[in-house]
C-alpha cells in the first residue's frame, strides 16, 4: 500500500511541476514599473541634454579617440568625436584642425572650411597656415 502511496504522490508532484512550467510568469503592472523608459522625459536622465563645461582633459581625450577613429578609416566617428572635443575646449586648435581633416574627408566641405578657419583663428602662425589658407581656398 505504501508503495501506491508514494508513487501516486510522486506522479503528482511531477504533474505540478510540469503544469507550472506551461504556464507564464505573472506581469507585473504598468504602474508598478520603474524603468527609465516610465519616468517623465524631464526626470530621465538620459534625454537630457549633455552639458558641456571647460573641460581640456577631456577635449584632449576626445582628440586621442578621434585620431584612433582616422587610423582605423572611420571619418564619420572621427568628426563626431572631433565636434566633442571642441565644446569640451573650444580654444584647442588640434581639435579644430582635426575636424576640419575629417569634416573634408567626410564630404562636408562648408563644416570643414569653418573648423579650419576656426583652427587659424586660433593658431594665425602656425606652421601649416599657409596650407590651411589653401585648403580653405579650394573648398570655396
Amino acid at each position: 500500500m505504501s508503495r501506491v502511496f508514494a508513487t501516486g504522490l510522486l506522479l503528482a508532484v511531477a504533474l505540478a511541476c510540469v503544469v507550472q512550467a506551461q504556464t507564464p510568469a505573472p506581469v507585473p503592472p504598468a504602474a508598478e514599473k520603474t524603468d527609465a523608459a516610465q519616468l517623465p522625459p524631464e526626470e530621465d536622465r538620459s534625454e537630457a541634454p549633455k552639458e558641456y563645461s571647460f573641460n581640456p582633459l577631456q577635449s584632449k581625450k576626445e582628440v586621442t579617440v578621434g585620431e584612433f577613429y582616422v587610423k582605423k578609416g572611420d571619418y564619420h566617428a572621427a568628426a563626431i568625436r572631433f565636434r566633442e572635443a571642441t565644446k569640451w575646449n573650444d580654444g584647442n586648435p588640434d581639435a579644430w584642425l582635426r575636424l576640419g581633416e575629417a569634416d573634408e574627408k567626410n564630404g562636408e566641405l562648408k563644416e570643414a572650411r569653418q573648423a579650419y578657419e576656426k583652427y587659424l583663428q586660433l593658431s594665425p602662425t602656425a606652421k601649416n597656415a599657409a596650407e590651411i589658407r589653401k585648403r580653405i581656398g579650394k573648398l570655396t
